[in-house]
């Protein structure tokens, strides 16, 4: 369900346990989120509040958070106003996604100085205010006026007043009755969920839709919607009961549920902390990969136009033997060629048995201007077959290489693997373009790169010994070269873009051949062949692999390999 006004309620009841506890530290990770440290009882505790338009709530929290080296504005001004507080009171007003922290400080004049941190969780228009004793707003995380479509300014030394709504209040409504008789009007027009959720202040359709899954509701019958009507005038009424719980649905959903047993203290909100903390994980997980495999398609769309411009170049090139030929013949027969300008002329091919070929020329020139032309064609497209044959090596392995980059983001599972391979791709020249890397950005990561700590290649222990997979090029290349003895073994798949595979072996030490299938196994399931039925595998002893200078990262070249076959 969403963050709505029953989730907001039961939350913030949790949190009248804070009551009493002194604000110690504030920090603003980012423009939508506020971390208030709290101290009291003993305890210390952490309060999360997000105001970002998709994941706005209020809970405490176990995740820590980087923070930026220069503290923004307003978090300066709530340290100079609230640390050193107490808080006196947490409340909310009905069903409102509203939720007011009173506090209260001893000033240099050793006066009663009384404040309010008001948390407004309505979607994009969440926001975060503090205001005085005399409702006046001291500041705002964000600021809006009448003018940009708002119906009240939040501005400081402006008047704070609360939202307003024209919906129902649930929580006044003394029976079934008066429920039906609100909803009913408009039930022949509308789904249920979105009825009353339009009707009534704080209910959201995705917890009508939780209830109506429930109980299989599938009629607007009064039976039925008494039963809806019960559970959530139940789940409401136990906000401050301790009982109420979150049932996970199987869409990755929330809901809340009763239970007859008494739950932690703070169960609810660090059930909404772990929740959002995936959730916002997730997101940024899929967000960066996306932004890289934008970045490396670009790149690959580039390389792979690229070499289509050097086929056609060496497409043209295939002519230049017959430019060669066709000045041989016009400077052999120049001694009989009438000097006058002409299209075409038809000489003895004496390569070809004196068969009669019929050779364009170009009108504005004479027959010996001609030749020297075909000459120098011929010339030209030697020199460039030449050089665009070079072209071609160096852009195949450059779109290998891409495409390996492309296979380790598909593999990736978690945002510390992508900035790897973000760090790995800002030291490669074929997406400077892209990155707008500095010139001395590559200096700086590739010092960084040889330090062995900064490597985590996954260890798997098989019968005894102990194999390791790099998860990138270059844990790769640092298993390759670095971590891996004369005496290991190495695995990687034939022909196919993967991991390398070390297996650390002693000196003449017999390795069984279960294990050795067992690390095949592993090359090809961490591997683009990992679907396959059928995929073969080379291994050979780590003394027997060399890294070319000047290679792409994870590119080696191996000999005295053997080759397993094996399937994922």
């Amino acid at each position: 369900m969403a963050f709505d006004g029953i989730v907001t309620k039961a939350i913030s009841c949790e949190l009248t346990n804070l009551i009493g506890t002194k604000i110690t530290k504030v920090f603003e990770p980012d423009k939508n989120n506020i971390i208030l440290g709290l101290y009291g009882n003993q305890e210390n505790h952490t309060l999360h509040i997000c105001i970002e338009a998709h994941n706005c709530r209020l809970n405490l929290t176990r995740h820590s958070v980087p923070n930026p080296l220069v503290a923004p504005n307003f978090c300066m001004l709530l340290r100079k106003h609230i640390i050193g507080s107490k808080i006196t009171n947490i409340n909310t007003n009905d069903l409102e996604r509203l939720v007011i922290i009173d506090l209260e400080n001893i000033n240099e004049l050793h006066d009663t100085v009384k404040k309010q941190l008001i948390i407004e969780l309505m979607g994009k228009h969440s926001n975060i205010i503090l205001t005085n004793n005399n409702n006046i707003i001291i500041d705002s995380l964000r600021h809006t006026t009448c003018l940009e479509n708002s119906y009240r300014d939040i501005l400081p030394a402006h008047e704070y007043t609360f939202p307003t709504s024209n919906k129902e209040s649930f929580m006044s409504i003394n029976n079934f009755n008066d429920f039906y008789k609100i909803i009913s009007p408009e039930l022949t027009n509308n789904c249920l969920p979105k009825t009353i959720s339009n009707k009534f202040n704080g209910i959201s359709t995705s917890f009508i839709n939780y209830i109506i899954e429930k109980f299989n509701i599938n009629s607007n019958n009064k039976n039925d919607l008494e039963t809806l009507y019960n559970y959530i005038k139940n789940i409401i009424s136990n906000t401050n009961s301790n009982k109420l719980s979150f049932d996970l649905c199987y869409s990755k959903d929330y809901n809340l549920i009763l239970t007859d047993s008494i739950q932690d203290t703070y169960h609810l909100n660090y059930f909404i902390d772990e929740f959002y903390y995936n959730k916002e994980t997730f997101e940024k997980f899929i967000s960066y990969r996306n932004s890289l495999l934008k970045i490396i398609f670009d790149t690959l769309k580039k390389y792979n136009n690229r070499l289509l411009s050097i086929n056609s170049k060496l497409n043209e090139c295939k002519k230049m033997d017959t430019y060669k030929l066709y000045g041989e013949l016009i400077t052999t027969n120049l001694y009989k060629i009438k000097n006058e300008n002409s299209d075409f002329i038809e000489l003895e091919n004496y390569y070809d048995n004196n068969n009669i070929i019929k050779i364009p020329l170009d009108k504005k020139y004479s027959p010996s201007i001609n030749a020297k032309r075909y000459f120098k064609k011929y010339q030209k497209q030697k020199n460039a077959l030449e050089i665009v044959n070079k072209q071609k090596v160096e852009t195949l392995e450059e779109l290998n290489y891409i495409e390996s980059v492309i296979y380790e983001l598909e593999s990736c599972s978690s945002t510390l693997e992508l900035q790897d391979i973000f760090e790995e791709i800002s030291e490669s020249d074929i997406f400077k373009e892209k990155l707008k890397i500095k010139s001395n950005y590559k200096t700086k990561k590739t010092k960084k790169n040889k330090d062995s700590k900064n490597f985590n290649p996954i260890k798997v222990e098989i019968n005894g010994f102990n194999a390791y997979v790099g998860r990138n090029n270059i844990e790769n290349d640092y298993l390759t070269t670095n971590f891996a003895n004369k005496t290991d073994l190495w695995f990687h798949t034939k022909d196919i873009h993967g991991s390398h595979v070390i297996l650390k072996c002693n000196y003449n030490e017999d390795v069984p051949d279960d294990v050795l299938t067992q690390c095949a196994l592993l090359a090809a399931r961490h591997s683009k062949a990992k679907n396959s039925s059928n995929v073969p595998v080379d291994y050979c002893k780590i003394q027997y692999v060399k890294k070319p200078h000047g290679s792409k990262p994870g590119y080696v070249i191996y000999t005295n390999n053997r080759t397993l076959y094996v399937t994922p």
